[in-house]
Order: C-alpha cells, then sequence, then structure tokens
C-alpha cells in the first residue's frame, strides 16, 4: 500500500542481511519506459490487459529464483501470493519465504506521500485512493482475491505490521527479530 514504508523498511533490511532488493514498482516503471509510457498509462493498459501483470510476476519471480541460494528481499503487493503454497515457479518451501504486509492509517500514509512528492495532501489522498482502486480491480480480476483483504491477511503473510506511529528503522527491527528467530511469532 502507498506510503506504509514497505520501500524505505525493504532498503533496511536489504543493508542489514546484505541481500538484493527486487521491487515490483521498478519492475513495473521498467515496463513502462520499455513501451514509451507512463506509469499512469501503463497502469490504465494494466486494467484492460492482465498481460502486464503477468509479465510484472513472470519478470519478479525469475530474478528472485535466480538468487534463491543467496537469498532477496522481494516487495510487490501480489509477491506473497505467488511465494505461497506449492508453486509451479519452483517450489519454494516455507522456510524459504517469510511474507510482510504493512499498513497505515490512510492520512499519515497521505502525509508521507505528501512530503515525499511535494504536493499537498489534498491532491495525494484521492491519487493514492485511485491507484488502490485500480490494483484492486486488476489484482480480483487476475489472481481472484484482493491482496488488501485484511479477511485475507492471516492466509497470505507470516506477520502484519501497521506503521502508523513507527518509524521505519523499528519496523525492520520487528521483523529482523522474527526472521533471525525463524518466523517464531509469525505462521
Amino acid at each position: 500500500m502507498p506510503g506504509t514504508g514497505t520501500t524505505t523498511v525493504c532498503r533496511i533490511l536489504s543493508e542489514r542481511y546484505g541481500l538484493e532488493h527486487i521491487y515490483a514498482g521498478k519492475i513495473f516503471r521498467t515496463i513502462a519506459e520499455e513501451r514509451g509510457l507512463t506509469l499512469e498509462e501503463l497502469n490504465l493498459i494494466a486494467e484492460e490487459d492482465p498481460s502486464i501483470d503477468s509479465l510484472l510476476d513472470e519478470r519478479q519471480l525469475d530474478m528472485a529464483l535466480q538468487r534463491r541460494d543467496d537469498g532477496v528481499i522481494l516487495e510487490g503487493r501480489v509477491s506473497g501470493y505467488m511465494l505461497n503454497g506449492p508453486l509451479e515457479s519452483g517450489g519454494l518451501t516455507e522456510e524459504e519465504v517469510f511474507r510482510v504486509w504493512l499498513v497505515a492509517d490512510l492520512d499519515e500514509r497521505g502525509r508521507r506521500l505528501s512530503g515525499r512528492e511535494g504536493k499537498a495532501l489534498i491532491e495525494v489522498i484521492p491519487d493514492i485512493e485511485e491507484r488502490e482502486r485500480s490494483e484492486r480491480a486488476r489484482y480480483v480480476t487476475i489472481y481472484g482475491f484482493d491482496p488488501m483483504d485484511s479477511d485475507l491477511f492471516d492466509i497470505l503473510y507470516d506477520i502484519v505490521i501497521d506503521t502508523t506511529t513507527v518509524p521505519a528503522k523499528k519496523v525492520a527491527g520487528m521483523i529482523a527479530e522474527m526472521v533471525d528467530a525463524g518466523k517464531e511469532g509469525g505462521k
């Protein structure tokens, strides 16, 4: 979810563990550039053309599997789903995967994005809502579920952390404690 601190937390963990951070957003931007499109244009096309998300998933998963022996931090809205259970993709096991979902209050996410993008909060909140609407519609169509649906959190993720009032370094520390303890506290 935009503004929850996911990318910041992933960067902190990447540095802590010396692991590559594979970010779906960067891959999506690359696909947009390859096609000579803006992110907004590619988002609109992706609403009608599921091959965009399929390509994104394929690239992200291929990159993760190529680095399987070294470990990797994989960031994306449906990454937890792609890695859930027995996969045709190479069969990652529960022990190889730790799935985290970060949430935060919409106003706080808006405040964070407003500061980062230099836009007024009144502009950012509708942008977040539209982006989430678009992504939800795509995910329900392509995957048959909404990864932002809190009723599915226990199935899709090992831990869900509300970052509304928690700084990114502390969130990264919480995740690191669980990873270091072998997911005890998660599933």
